[in-house]
């Protein structure tokens, strides 16, 4: 037995040294070397013997020894412009899973996309280690010619040498050119690119594929804005982007396209039914977007890993000849394109044909005392809350701080429940994020938008504007309720609302009143079958003469949106009922004194009747694109509010576990009007 493996009692273990090795084997420390360093030179009998040998003393060659031998460290260093994109750490991944297969570690050295620090960091790193991975460099070609020169051996990803040095490519012209005809296939014609880095090479590839797209189809227009490489940098662009009128946006990379879609979002702008929008590499939060992102997929570990198989032989062999490997990404199609919009607006469908069933039983509910508001000390802070019977919520009051800016910040009620607990309201849902349960929205009040999202101007269309208004309460109390001839009386919330410009100046006051109460309870049952939510408001031009307008009055007909708004939630099947008959395109428009929407999700049944009490004004109404309605204020002409004067706002909801019919629901809303019991 070698020397390596002697040990006496008490004896440290003695490590087994080369010369060991050597003598086992009855071979030279020359070959031993040869063969622990892996070179092919040495006789394969010989070297299963040294192998063998090594094994049996425990032997393990010393790194620092060898690096001084070889005049190597076992390391190479990855070199990228931004360490905080996702393809980068993908690549780095890939590179470090196959060097440590080969016994190499790799440093790692962040330029933050300065072209002009890029060489010097490079040199640097290239002073610590055996080699390099330059990958995505940023310097132009003279300078990266020189670089290469000082820093080799060295690989480059994401750049072409003209045969200077191994280099892997992804074929981003015709990434760019995938995602294109892909969009044109759609109806697209008006498209706009937000640029990448200012020096990046892979985007002067992505814009030659543009260039490409622009010569097959005459009719196409690709606009450029600069962006940049990250999500911040897609946020900022959202107002840009949607300035273009574009139907299409194609960002420089996943992470401007994950922050463009933030900014539609917050603008109220619905993807992609709106407007659509790629990106490129496909990266692994891609599909989990909301809606999930249509990009062009690149292998981004076998990249890294490659690059680690160029790098190694260059290592282990100088005269390995410079290679240029091409890699082609593929499209993956998701949910964040889609057609070309239609018109002003997205077109929705019907539901006329749609078949109302006979009602159900109707359910037996708990409570049958009257509602009550419960303010907190800083409504500001906590919400209010309106209960019932023994402290079931049914609404919960928000003053809307916490919204974003240009959704018009504004108080509304969220969640609104019927008395079994289902919810009959949405708040920024993903195809309008300026929607907000219950509550006065309102797109044009001398310019200033209290609808939040995008403004419509004539002969331009819906625009991006910094006009957005803001509610602010003034103060809330709660009044005792009085006993009416229908239902058990409930509390009033009464509170004073400050409507203000997007400069800060007040525009106007409001005076709100809120109660609820139960309805009868039927015959034959312990409880009320459903309950009645009253809002009333009056808007009071005490800073002057207001102009109430709409989309409608500003050249979209139909449009007419604006005043007390109620969004339902989307369910899986929505039905409207009106005194004009069954369907959307009966009611929305119509004077009739009330529309009701019967709802069914998840084998339940449920109905909101809205009612108007007294002035009856055209409804705006959706049921099929999302489900929502409002009496419109400026339906297809300004309301004018003289200095001093005022205008009411009333509705008059009634939430139900049950599906009402057509009659039903009339007899119902007979008296909930003013003229009628209440």
């Amino acid at each position: 037995m070698g020397s390596g493996s002697v040990r006496g009692a008490g004896q440290r273990r003695v490590t087994a040294t080369i010369g060991d090795v050597a003598t086992a084997a009855g071979v030279s420390r020359a070959t031993v070397s040869r063969v622990m360093n892996g070179r092919s030179t040495v006789d394969a009998a010989i070297a299963e013997r040294v192998r063998s040998a090594a094994a049996e003393l425990s032997y393990r060659p010393s790194n620092a020894a060898r690096s001084l031998a070889l005049g190597r460290t076992q390391t190479v260093a990855l070199v990228v412009p931004d360490l905080g994109n996702p393809v980068f750490q993908q690549i780095l991944r890939g590179v470090m899973d196959g060097a440590a297969e080969d016994g190499y570690r790799v440093l790692v050295a962040d330029t933050v996309e300065d072209d002009q620090q890029e060489g010097a960091i490079a040199l640097e790193a290239r002073m610590r280690c055996d080699a390099l991975v330059l990958v995505s460099p940023r310097v132009g070609d003279a300078e990266l010619s020189a670089l290469i020169a000082d820093v080799e051996p060295v690989v480059l990803v994401n750049r072409e040498t003209n045969g200077a040095a191994p280099s892997l490519v992804v074929d981003y012209e015709h990434a760019a050119v995938q995602v294109v005809e892909h969009l044109v296939a759609l109806g697209h014609r008006r498209m706009v690119y937000l640029g990448g880095p200012v020096r990046s090479a892979s985007d002067e590839m992505r814009r030659t594929g543009l260039d490409r797209v622009r010569a097959r189809h005459t009719d196409l227009e690709i606009l450029d804005l600069p962006a940049g490489g990250d999500i911040q940098a897609g946020h900022a662009a959202a107002p840009a982007v949607l300035a273009t009128r574009a139907t299409a946006a194609v960002a420089f990379n996943d992470l401007v396209a994950f922050g463009l879609l933030a900014g539609l979002n917050e603008a109220g702008v619905a993807v992609p039914a709106d407007i659509s929008v790629a990106g490129f590499d496909d990266i692994e939060l891609s599909r989990y977007a909301t809606p999930a992102l249509t990009t062009v997929a690149v292998p981004q570990a076998e990249l890294g890993r490659h690059a680690w198989r160029e790098l190694h032989a260059v290592i282990d062999d100088d005269a390995h000849p410079a290679r240029s490997a091409r890699f082609t990404p593929s499209l993956e199609v998701r949910g964040s394109t889609g057609p070309v919009p239609q018109g002003p607006e997205r077109v929705h469908i019907t539901d006329d044909d749609l078949v109302v069933r006979e009602p159900e039983e109707l359910p037996t509910v708990p409570p049958t005392a009257a509602p009550v508001w419960s303010v907190p000390a800083d409504p500001a802070a906590d919400a209010v809350v309106l209960t019932c019977g023994d402290g079931l919520e049914l609404v919960r009051r928000d003053g809307g701080d916490r919204m974003p800016k240009v959704h018009a910040r504004r108080p509304y009620l969220h969640p609104v429940h019927t008395l079994a607990g289902v919810p009959l309201t949405d708040v920024s849902p993903v195809d309008h994020r300026h929607h907000y349960g219950v509550g006065i929205a309102v797109p044009d009040v001398n310019g200033t938008s209290h609808w939040g999202g995008r403004t419509f101007i004539e002969d331009v269309g819906p625009t991006l504007l910094k006009n957005h208004g803001r509610q602010t309460s003034a103060g809330i109390r709660v009044e005792p309720g009085v006993r009416g001839a229908v239902g058990t009386a409930g509390e009033t919330l009464v509170e004073d609302v400050v409507w203000s410009d997007e400069h800060g100046e007040p525009q106007l006051r409001e005076e709100r009143r809120i109660s609820a109460r139960l309805l009868p309870v039927a015959p034959g049952s312990g409880a009320a079958p459903g309950w009645v939510l009253d809002w009333r408001s009056t808007l009071h031009a005490d800073q002057g003469p207001l102009e109430i307008r709409s989309p409608a009055t500003n050249g979209r007909p139909g449009a007419g949106y604006g005043g007390l708004f109620w969004r339902l939630p989307i369910a899986e099947s929505t039905t409207v009922l009106s005194a004009a008959g069954t369907g959307e395109n009966r009611a929305h428009g119509s004077t009739s004194p009330w529309v009701a929407f019967v709802q069914q999700q998840g084998g339940r049944s449920t109905t909101l009747l809205l009612v108007q009490p007294g002035q009856v004004r055209p409804w705006f109404l959706r049921s099929a694109e999302y489900p929502g309605a409002c009496p419109a204020l400026a339906w297809d002409a300004p309301l004018l509010v003289p200095d001093g004067g005022s205008v009411r706002l009333d509705l008059v909801a009634v939430l139900l576990d049950t599906e009402l019919t057509a009659d039903a629901a009339a007899g119902l809303a007979s008296g909930l009007t003013d003229g009628g019991r209440r």
